[in-house]
């Protein structure tokens, strides 16, 4: 009996194991053809396409890698895909025009609201509510912090970045950027974040310490509209989307200083990295394509045919 008992939480414990460990996958959303594009990213090529709703955008991965978190803007609500069968187990209402959301503490998703101009905290365990922030004009751009108490919020039509404390859901501090901000992301050890501003062509860097902007640099390449951004494995190098300039700009982390550009499909959009840093993958709206950009040598190494308008990328490795 000691020995059945000793196996069969043995299996257990592999089955949970086994569901936590990442996919080796990359999950594209295609935002024209409603679909979900899912990369083996061994042999860099398209295994499964899903339906998963109207104008799929911005994703998240719950952490213990399980399910992934869709933001499906002309639904008003969020997919939820079960990584294991590969299926959208359930669609979730919310606010109006969710375009992009974040995974902070518990699993909470952090998701702003365009059209209300709200973050809104939500509880997908139990598909609950738990608050709704004001903050600027046209809310998109998302991040929180490494350490899970801060999230950062880019407001496009207010040129604002709000931050936000996790504990308590209290507005902090309202930092102005250039025109129309979009991505926002933090550097690995949490003292940085990054806002690319679409319109006004620039990335700027908030200290995390005394939530300030401290440096500002334009977008090296012509008709850039940075939107993504990226930081290496290593914090020291930045990685941007361009938009209409149809490459990702290379810049010093530190510094802003520009290092190199690297050219890829039509209207470049969503980035993700592999964790160990190795490669780069790019989402081109308008070439239909994800474009693999090996780190070391800055060179493009396979492009991938994914569905109409690819936006978002996440990586399960």
């Amino acid at each position: 009996m000691i020995l059945k008992n000793g196996l069969f939480l043995f299996l257990i414990l592999m089955n949970s194991s086994m569901a936590a460990e990442p996919g080796n996958r990359a999950y594209v959303s295609n935002e024209m053809s409603d679909s979900l594009s899912v990369i083996d990213l061994e042999s860099n090529t398209v295994i499964d396409t899903l339906a998963v709703g109207d104008r799929p955008r911005g994703m998240a991965l719950s952490t213990d890698h399980s399910k992934l978190f869709i933001a499906i803007s002309e639904a008003d609500a969020i997919a939820i895909v079960d990584l294991a069968s590969g299926t959208v187990k359930d669609t979730w209402p919310v606010g109006s025009d969710p375009e992009t959301l974040a995974i902070g503490p518990n699993d909470y998703l952090y998701v702003p609201e365009e059209d209300s101009g709200q973050l809104s905290v939500l509880d997908p365990q139990h598909q609950a509510l738990l608050a709704s922030i004001p903050v600027g004009v046209e809310p998109e751009g998302v991040a929180v912090s490494p350490d899970g108490k801060l999230v950062l919020v880019a407001s496009e039509a207010s040129n604002k970045v709000h931050v936000i404390t996790t504990a308590d859901y209290q507005l902090v501090k309202t930092l102005s950027v250039a025109a129309r901000p979009r991505g926002v992301t933090f550097n690995h050890a949490g003292t940085r974040a990054y806002v690319a501003s679409e319109v006004g062509n620039e990335v700027a860097i908030i200290d995390i310490r005394t939530l300030s902007v401290t440096e500002r640099a334009e977008v090296a390449a012509t008709n850039a509209r940075p939107m993504a951004v990226v930081v290496s494995a290593d914090d020291k190098t930045l990685y941007v989307s361009t938009g209409r300039a149809s490459a990702v700009a290379v810049m010093n982390a530190q510094t802003l200083e520009h290092l190199d550009s690297v050219t890829v499909g039509k209207r470049v959009w969503g980035l993700a990295m592999t964790r160990d840093g190795r490669y780069l993958y790019a989402a081109n709206g308008m070439s239909n394509t994800v474009s693999v950009i090996e780190t070391a040598t800055r060179k493009v190494v396979k492009t991938i045919a994914v569905g109409e308008s690819p936006w978002g990328i996440v990586i399960d490795d």
